[in-house]
């Protein structure tokens, strides 16, 4: 079975992994992911928080 991600096949996924560890380093790469898991969680907070704020909406009109 092929593992397929956006179009991108294994070759092409280790690849990429060995260009950023060239690029970044060992150390700096669990802080990069560390800062792309914040940012992925504060928009789905502000995703969430867009939400309520319309059912708020939704419930102060039905009153």
């Amino acid at each position: 079975m092929k593992l397929m991600l956006l179009g991108l096949g294994m070759p092409e996924i280790v690849l990429i992994a060995i260009v950023a560890l060239l690029l970044f380093g060992g150390k700096k790469i669990p802080e990069l992911m560390n800062g792309i898991g914040k940012g992925v969680k504060s928009f789905k907070d502000g995703l969430n928080g867009i939400d309520n704020d319309k059912k708020e909406e939704k419930k102060e009109g039905e009153e």
